[in-house]
């Protein structure tokens, strides 16, 4: 059990300004640029993946890179729309409804990956009908390359100080400027390494490695369930937000872990409905 005095004795936040940089009265923040920087290296990824024949079914893939670059309009407006409207939804409720203009100050609260999900889903179903693209496909294609997405955006929290752990004496706890003067785990680190890094080199084993896409809903299926037991682990490790707390005595359930556990069961679905679509088709 850490100990006051440990607790305030470990390493400071590292002092990292929010604003990139600023053009005359406008400040560009780390947090948008994380958003532009996952976006635009998801895109370039997704154009890769779509361009290998060898890698769908049929050595045919069924979606273009002109069609990618025209679904990344979609994608952006469903991550954005479906992630703040997600964490009103999920996280904030209460104060939007007492006060609606909090539903545009962005600097109370932020974005519901959860939330963001539910929105690129929805702009995925309509994009593949509107164009003829399988949407199971269409569905693997973006599960490959979110995980770019999720580390750049975990790492602006960390840079932003904000989303941060629980209170520990492990020799890597950071005092955050807005966590109280005492040393917490950096969550958004370990969250940046587990759905960012370690979710995108397994997908792109499993893409690369064992032909995966040739299984429609297969990536898809596995890029569910490795976020979901992922978030899951880390919200051990995170504060809950300050308006929920715990959901379930006084230091267990959370929010996150809630939306995640049906993920998981999803995830399970997808990989079980793309093993026996494969076995029908051999």
């Amino acid at each position: 059990m850490p100990t006051a005095a440990n607790l305030l004795s470990i390493m400071p936040f590292p002092d990292i300004d929010p604003i990139a940089f600023s053009i005359g009265p406008l400040a560009v923040h780390w947090y948008g640029l994380a958003y532009v920087a996952g976006i635009m290296l998801g895109w370039l990824y997704a154009r890769q993946i779509a361009g290998n024949d060898a890698l769908w079914p049929g050595n045919a893939s069924p979606i273009t890179k002109a069609q990618i670059d025209d679904f990344i309009v979609w994608a952006a407006l469903g991550i954005v729309l479906g992630g703040r409207i997600g964490y009103i939804f999920f996280y904030d409720l209460p104060a939007v409804i007492e006060s609606p203009l909090r539903a545009i100050e962005i600097w109370n609260g932020g974005m519901s990956f959860h939330g963001g999900t539910i929105g690129t889903t929805i702009a995925m179903i309509l994009f593949a009908r509107k164009n003829g693209i399988p949407v199971w496909s269409l569905f693997d294609i973006v599960a490959t390359v979110v995980p770019i997405g999720l580390f750049f955006g975990r790492i602006a929290n960390f840079v932003n100080g904000e989303l941060w752990g629980r209170l520990t004496d492990v020799p890597w706890a950071v005092v955050f400027p807005t966590g109280g003067p005492f040393a917490r785990h950096p969550s958004q680190l370990y969250e940046a390494g587990l759905e960012g890094i370690v979710l995108l080199l397994s997908l792109a084993l499993i893409v690369y490695g064992f032909r995966a896409l040739k299984s429609p809903g297969l990536v898809t299926g596995l890029f569910v369930c490795g976020y979901a037991l992922s978030r899951i682990f880390v919200e051990l490790f995170r504060e809950p937000d300050a308006q929920l707390g715990y959901l379930l005595g006084t230091n267990w359930l959370t929010m996150g872990m809630v939306l995640s556990f049906p993920m998981v069961l999803l995830g399970i679905w997808a990989m079980a409905r793309a093993r026996r679509q494969a076995a029908l088709q051999h």
